[in-house]
């Protein structure tokens, strides 16, 4: 026994020395991260830097997968997506756990950076272009009755053409990227492509209601969505009766005219969206942008190269950098396209959607970034602040699962969700602007 007992207490010895030395490592540890933060106050930055919009509205599930219709081009844009995508399911998994005491006394904590430039920016251009008729009852005389007067500015400029470039303009939207702002396009690239749009029919939407023969007292629009809903609804006639007829992205109309009509006055589509509805609905029949004697083409602008397609389109140059790159000219609108037959989104007009119609849930989480109101919403949201009445076609009702997604699926196909749009709150935006009588949203049950 007293052989064992050195033995024993040189192994306590040597056990307590290791937990000691541990203890100081943890300390010493410790001490060097709070160190640089010791003073600061994180609440401070965001009272300063940070004005959110309150969101009324409830959330919906997350059923969320990259778009096929907003799918990246480029490795840059594929490695920037995926990025994103990873801070959404990061922001998903963290609320489906226990908050932190962090959350819990801020729960409206924005993603970005501190000294990040405003989101949101709820301040936009002013034109003042008058309506282009004397409807009793067009939808700008009725709003003011509905609940979307605070909402509504009847002075958003919802084109962009060659006055509204000035350097002034070009330092207020380069801090907003993408669909919302010039933040994603070179000053040169902008001012040299809107250069271009210096025409009337660049700045109004019914650029040849006035030359019309027969014009009615009031300016009537058919926006046509691409949903399963017209499968089978046999209205392609009344459709085609409107003054105007809008279309989106993949609109397939060959074979599908008793049902979606086959007249297109306006087609709305950004870059990016029209190249990937001609590879994924070719089977569909669809080869590309109708083109027809009445058609106007509306950049959903993206991308600088929705600026840069525009330009060489209308001016019939080839593009020599980028996705579209090509020896000859573009020809996605008919070999003969004339710049009059151009027209494209203001970014105000987009980033003004967003923040008062479609003010998203997902603009709290790591999405916010990629998220923005669907092609779709953006057309039919532009003709109710241009038309002065609206039937909407092919637009997402409270039935939907008892359609496919497209109105020209061969089979049948349920409709998805992604996480850069968000589907559920335009359903109901339809239905609120359906009810105010702002719209006609077309229903079959």
């Amino acid at each position: 026994m007293t052989g064992r007992l050195p033995s024993r207490l040189l192994l306590w010895f040597i056990g307590l020395l290791g937990i000691a030395l541990f203890t100081l490592f943890v300390a010493c540890m410790t001490t060097q991260i709070q160190v640089p933060w010791q003073g600061i106050s994180l609440q401070s930055f965001h009272n300063k830097h940070f004005r959110l919009f309150s969101n009324k509205n409830d959330t919906s599930s997350s059923e969320y997968q990259p778009s096929a219709e907003n799918e990246s081009d480029t490795s840059e844009e594929s490695k920037q997506n995926s990025l994103q995508k990873s801070d959404l399911r990061d922001s998903s998994e963290s609320g489906n756990n226990t908050k932190s005491d962090q959350s819990r006394s801020n729960p409206l904590k924005p993603v970005v950076k501190p000294t990040e430039p405003d989101f949101f920016g709820d301040q936009y251009a002013k034109d003042d272009i008058p309506s282009q008729t004397n409807c009793p009852k067009n939808i700008r005389k009725l709003v003011p009755q509905t609940q979307f007067a605070e909402k509504f500015l009847q002075d958003i400029p919802v084109l962009q053409w060659a006055k509204h470039f000035t350097p002034e303009e070009y330092q207020r939207l380069s801090h907003y990227s993408g669909a919302h702002g010039w933040g994603s396009v070179t000053p040169e690239v902008l001012n040299s492509s809107l250069a271009i749009l210096n025409t009337s029919a660049n700045r109004l939407m019914f650029d040849d209601w006035e030359k019309r023969a027969k014009r009615s007292a009031c300016i009537r629009c058919a926006v046509v969505g691409n949903g399963g809903i017209l499968n089978g609804s046999r209205k392609g006639k009344e459709i085609d009766e409107h003054d105007y007829v809008f279309r989106v992205n993949g609109a397939a109309l060959k074979g599908f005219e008793q049902d979606v009509g086959s007249r297109t006055s306006f087609y709305t589509f950004s870059t990016n969206t029209m190249r990937n509805s001609m590879r994924s609905y070719a089977q569909m029949g669809y080869r590309g942008p109708p083109i027809s004697k009445e058609t106007r083409y509306i950049f959903l602008p993206d991308h600088d190269r929705d600026y840069i397609l525009m330009k060489a389109a209308s001016t019939h140059t080839v593009i020599e950098t980028g996705p579209e790159r090509s020896k000859k000219p573009p020809t996605y609108f008919g070999e003969d396209v004339t710049v009059e037959k151009f027209k494209i989104y203001h970014p105000d007009f987009i980033r003004y959607l967003r923040n008062r119609f479609l003010h998203s849930h997902l603009l709290k989480t790591g999405a916010r970034r990629i998220y923005r109101p669907s092609t779709g919403a953006v057309m039919l949201l532009a003709a109710i602040h241009t038309c002065d009445q609206v039937d909407a076609y092919g637009f997402m009702t409270p039935d939907y699962t008892l359609y496919s997604d497209h109105y020209y699926d061969k089979s049948r196909h349920p409709v998805r969700f992604y996480a850069n749009h968000d589907m559920r709150m335009e359903m109901r935006l339809w239905q609120e602007l359906h009810k105010a009588g702002l719209m006609n949203l077309f229903m079959r049950q």
